[in-house]
């Protein structure tokens, strides 16, 4: 049986349990199967590949995507650029594992961003600073968008959400959350911006997808806002995440 699986935690909200027995039941990929893996502490990770001989593959999520790096035997060029993994390639050769690490997030992002854009626009607010933030500023900086980084605390290279005021809410209309606020169970959770700055000429993406319509979005939406959740995102980074385990060149 050819295993592959999700490391986070918690995993309640995981996406990719459910996508991948679902791909795998309509391929009848019956030799496949996909586990979530919630360890509480990363330094489980060796062990966990250890005790499951048939892990091929792994998912990385919160709040693991950048800590994970320290313990990859090898990654790639794009995923160190960005300074974040989230698929792990396991490979065992005469008994030894070697752990591969890439970004599937970047595909996910750039397939879901780009028909979003409207001619134009040239700056974003990047709502977080963690893992998927890292490889939403690497598209962006790829596809000529000046970004500002938006934390609850004011450091080096981050601006907080105190900070956000009218002039800076007018000429960034592209903002993009990626932290976990208004994820399920939280669902009333919400960046802490003025809504009430937000009109028609923004666009609001919101990495979450589970709810469909957060309060982030809604509450741009109701102010005139385009709104698109993180499922596109999602089911194509999944997709390149199963490239990435089938590709005997990686």
């Amino acid at each position: 049986m050819r295993k592959f699986g999700l490391i986070g935690y918690p995993l309640g909200h995981s996406f990719s349990k459910k996508y991948f027995t679902d791909k795998f039941s309509n391929e009848k990929l019956h030799d496949c199967s996909y586990e979530n893996y919630p360890i509480n502490n990363l330094e489980l990770l060796p062990g966990l590949v250890s005790s499951e001989p048939g892990l091929e593959g792994l998912n990385v999520t919160i709040p693991y995507k950048s800590e994970v790096i320290r313990l990859l035997n090898r990654i790639d060029d794009e995923a160190a650029r960005v300074g974040a993994v989230n698929v792990v390639k396991i490979k065992r050769i005469e008994g030894r594992v070697s752990l591969h690490g890439y970004n599937s997030d970047i595909t996910g992002i750039c397939d879901t961003l780009i028909p979003l854009l409207r001619p134009g626009m040239k700056s974003a607010l990047v709502l977080g600073t963690g893992g998927s933030s890292k490889a939403v500023c690497f598209v962006l900086k790829n596809i000529g968008i000046n970004y500002t980084l938006v934390s609850r605390h004011r450091k080096p290279g981050c601006i907080a959400y105190s900070d956000l005021d009218g002039e800076i809410m007018k000429s960034h209309h592209l903002i993009i959350n990626t932290t976990p606020l208004g994820m399920y169970p939280d669902v009333e959770g919400r960046p802490e911006l003025d809504y009430d700055m937000i009109n028609e000429n923004h666009i609001l993406f919101d990495l979450i997808y589970n709810p469909e319509l957060t309060t982030f979005l809604r509450m741009g939406q109701e102010r005139g806002a385009a709104v698109m959740n993180g499922l596109k995102m999602l089911k194509r980074q999944a997709e390149k995440s199963w490239e990435i385990w089938n590709d005997a060149d990686r």
